[in-house]
């Protein structure tokens, strides 16, 4: 086993996605409206489908039409929805030391145009990446066998010298399943220690 290149996804992985904390922020103390309206939004993959590259106002109201009573709360966490996502500060100095050991670095992520254009910022360090799919630009989300076949015939990636790390077990196991080395990321440390483990592996 020749480890080649490493694959991340985006979302708590390199960057934070706090859905929680923002809607609290948002409704203080308004339990029963949040728990109301993270059903109306990640209910039946009424969400998935901005990340599967549906035009916005059409996922907004189909999200609306669950729950219309909450229509200008709703607008407002979709105009604000940025503030979901900050910084990791750890980010590019990781995937700097990946690519100073010679390995290519790419991504693989569940994520929509809209979200990106409410804080673009956040995503600062995909520079220094090697390239990647967003699934809004292929129209595929994790974890459908589909879009890591798309990563894969872009990059001409053979699926066994790649590690692939993403923080929600099915999309990893979608991955191992297509032939990845694949990695579950719980914390920093851990997918740290786990990925190095495994590229010393790789190396012996």
């Amino acid at each position: 086993m020749t480890i080649s290149t490493v694959i991340f996804d985006i979302g708590n992985v390199l960057v934070d996605f706090d859905w929680d904390g923002f809607i609290h922020r948002m409704f203080p103390g308004r339990e029963e409206l949040i728990t109301e309206l993270d059903e109306a939004v990640w209910g039946s993959g009424r969400w998935d489908r901005l990340d599967a590259g549906d035009p916005p106002e059409e996922v907004f109201s189909n999200i609306i039409a669950h729950d219309p009573e909450h229509e200008a709360e709703l607008r407002r966490v979709f105009e604000n929805v940025g503030d979901t996502l900050r910084k990791r500060p750890a980010t590019p100095a990781w995937i700097n030391d990946l690519k100073s050991r010679g390995y290519r670095v790419l991504y693989l992520s569940n994520y929509s145009r809209y979200v990106m254009g409410k804080n673009p910022d956040v995503l600062d360090f995909l520079p220094l990446m090697d390239g990647g799919i967003f699934s809004c630009d292929v129209r595929l989300i994790k974890p459908d066998r589909k879009i890591y076949e798309c990563l894969a015939e872009k990059y001409s990636l053979v699926p066994d010298e790649c590690v692939f790390i993403d923080d929600i077990e099915r999309n990893v196991k979608a991955g191992r399943d297509f032939g990845f080395h694949a990695i579950q990321f719980r914390t920093l440390e851990q997918a740290q220690h786990d990925l190095n483990a495994l590229l010393k592996e790789g190396k012996s």
